[in-house]
């Protein structure tokens, strides 16, 4: 697979101001600190994969409130600085973000710091990575990578693997049912030739981390209109809510693969095998 063997680096860069991408968390932070308290049970049988994605549970139910009181923390902290540390945001950045909460809302600080924290971090990151996304590009450098992750021998009970006769190896180790549904159709498939689950150390770097896309295709010459294609699967989209950091990362795989790529090649997040076929077709 061309696009695999490809192992020249790139570098990603963003451009923009200090405080006005964060007008969002300004918006975000002013609504009340919340929680969710879920109830589910386990079925009566589970497979391995479903255990590990989460499907062996059964949700029963959602209910979510807003915090009105909690025992207060003794413990002091360095608000700005801890936000500057967790968000690398400026001192000067975090304090002018914090300066617009309204003091209903700041006052929550004092009834559960903590919690007030973690929250007011992940906006903050969540609306950082929405901007970088917007303003980064990707640019190749000299650099290059080795191509051993395709190699390196790995230890893996066989038998919660599936036996596959077009991955690059025998067997293929899913992380959930999803993905296992997948294989089993992509295996099947009279128009793929060969695919690989990538491994865990095949990373795109982006501004919030690295990535780490599912799957390598490689499709019949002639039959669909993208040869190659590199995967990412994921449950029913139409109602998942992807985490920010997620998404983002996903926006940043699809500016890094159509920097290194041609019409040949494609990369987009799939439901199923019959939606990567659309896309292919």
């Amino acid at each position: 697979m061309p696009d695999l063997r490809r192992n020249h680096g790139l570098t990603g860069s963003h451009r923009f101001g200090d405080l006005a991408p964060y007008e969002n968390a300004l918006f975000l932070l002013h609504h009340s600190l919340q929680y969710t308290v879920t109830e589910g049970e386990q079925k009566d049988e589970g497979s391995y994969d479903e255990i590990r994605s989460g499907d062996a549970f059964r949700l029963r139910s959602n209910v979510t409130s807003h915090l009105t009181s909690t025992a207060r923390s003794a413990v002091k902290y360095d608000l700005v600085g801890k936000l500057a540390e967790t968000t690398q945001l400026t001192r000067k950045t975090v304090a002018a973000i914090l300066s617009g909460i309204s003091p209903a809302v700041f006052a929550q600080f004092r009834t559960n710091p903590e919690d007030f924290l973690l929250q007011a971090a992940r906006i903050m990151n969540e609306q950082k990575a929405t901007v970088i996304v917007e303003h980064l590009t990707y640019n190749p450098t000299d650099d290059t990578h080795s191509l051993d992750i395709f190699t390196q021998a790995k230890k893996e009970d066989l038998s919660k693997g599936f036996k596959a006769n077009r991955h690059i190896y025998d067997y293929v180790f899913t992380d959930s049912g999803v993905e296992r549904t997948f294989v089993g159709e992509l295996d099947a498939s009279a128009e793929v030739v060969v695919y690989a689950k990538l491994p865990r150390t095949f990373l795109i770097p982006t501004p919030v981390g690295n990535y780490n896309p599912d799957w390598a295709i490689a499709f019949q010459q002639g039959k669909v209109k993208h040869v190659y294609f590199i995967a990412e699967t994921k449950g029913d989209i139409s109602t998942m809510q992807l985490r920010k950091i997620e998404d983002s990362k996903i926006e940043c795989a699809r500016k890094f693969f159509a920097k290194i790529t041609s019409d040949q090649v494609r990369y987009d997040v799939v439901t199923n095998y019959g939606k990567l076929m659309e896309l292919v077709k």
